[in-house]
């Protein structure tokens, strides 16, 4: 591989989030591959010795249980699942605190859930608990709670949660790791025309249209999980580099500004706390459907939503939950904090604020939404 010289973008994070996949973790689902975890071990060594912050987001529970109960093909029922899962989070934790110790660092096993991140109070204490462990130096090693984890609360893959984890704690880079080199125009293996994708700008529709479907059977996830997670990630000013897991020291060289995979590079600054945990809810209890005008003040003008601009309410929701707003083709433009419960939002439409407190016996805000608590998705 020849060596081009990259943006400083990965040679200047400090804060790194580190996703492996399934069929590397596992190679190819014929059990945990121990040489590979602790190379990559090995490699995060030597970015902590660099001074830098780094999380591991690891796959593999799932597939290293079905290895141990006898598996050959995965499992559909949700209970099946969840007992490999359970089984095979005994051995991935051991893997990796065995790993990481060799190369003297402490190691921490967290799991999530959706619904983890979907409440405040719980965003912040998982926030608060990944940045006491760096700073003490451990390294968090993070997969999905399949356990007890059920359709409506799962991310749906490691690559979603991988950009959710560098959101939550402001990570500068995302880096996925995979078994591809990283994203072509098309399918490689089905167009010899396909071209490789050096760097290209987070979020590019064009992007999704490259990826193809499902990978390997081992995952869940895919090259369309990665461009997705990729932007996902950037919504917090995070980039994020696609390569193949197998590239020796892939992580040392990355952070020495080589160009090794493909680098999505993230448009946008940081956004403030609240309205980043506002844009990582992945299920919303309900919307409002707002007209042309209403739409345009919002997502144009930076506006607050009102209620004489609401013309259906969506879903069953409170006072305070996440909900989306939804413009009258039924695109999201946007999501915030709801001053208003549903059957209260039912009453408002298409009213001015004035008749709030006639029409519901007391008035909290003026508005369904404020700008301050709104947050853009389009």
């Amino acid at each position: 591989m020849v060596n081009i010289s990259r943006s400083p973008l990965l040679r200047d994070a400090h804060r790194i989030v580190v996703k492996v996949g399934s069929s590397l973790v596992t190679n190819d689902g014929r059990g945990l591959d121990e040489v590979a975890i602790g190379e990559w071990c090995r490699q995060l060594a030597h970015l902590i010795r660099d001074g830098r912050e780094v999380i591991m987001v690891s796959s593999g529970a799932i597939a290293e249980g079905m290895k141990r109960l006898g598996w050959t093909t995965r499992p559909k029922a949700v209970q099946e699942l969840q007992a490999a899962a359970a089984v095979g989070q005994m051995g991935l934790a051991q893997m990796y605190e065995t790993k990481l110790k060799l190369n003297g660092l402490g190691s921490a096993q967290v799991l999530l859930t959706h619904a983890d991140l979907a409440d405040r109070e719980r965003y912040l204490n998982a926030r608060s608990t990944l940045l006491t462990l760096l700073k003490l130096g451990v390294v968090p090693v993070i997969n999905e709670n399949d356990t007890v984890v059920n359709d409506e609360i799962k991310f749906g893959d490691n690559d979603t949660l991988g950009a959710l984890v560098a959101n939550l704690v402001e990570a500068d880079a995302l880096v996925i790791l995979t078994d591809q080199k990283g994203l072509f125009t098309a399918d490689p293996r089905k167009d010899p025309s396909a071209e490789f994708v050096h760097e290209a700008r987070a979020g590019d529709s064009a992007l999704e249209a490259m990826a193809g479907g499902a990978g390997s059977s081992i995952g869940r996830g895919g090259m369309i999980t990665k461009i997705l997670a990729a932007k996902r990630a950037a919504g917090s000013g995070a980039s994020t580099v696609i390569a193949w897991g197998r590239e020796p020291d892939a992580l040392i060289r990355l952070t020495q500004g080589e160009a090794i995979g493909t680098l999505l590079v993230a448009q946008t600054q940081k956004k403030q706390a609240r309205k980043q945990w506002m844009a990582d809810h992945l299920q919303m209890r309900g919307a409002v459907v707002v007209d042309d005008g209403a739409a345009a003040k919002v997502r144009d003008d930076g506006k607050s939503l009102l209620p004489i601009g609401m013309v259906a309410v969506e879903g069953e929701f409170s006072r305070g939950d996440v909900i989306a707003v939804r413009d009258a083709s039924g695109q999201e433009i946007a999501r915030g904090l709801a001053n208003y419960a549903s059957a209260e939002a039912r009453l408002l439409c298409r009213k001015p604020s004035s008749e709030i407190e006639k029409l519901l016996g007391y008035s909290a805000e003026p508005e369904m939404l404020h700008r301050d608590n709104l947050v853009l998705t389009r």
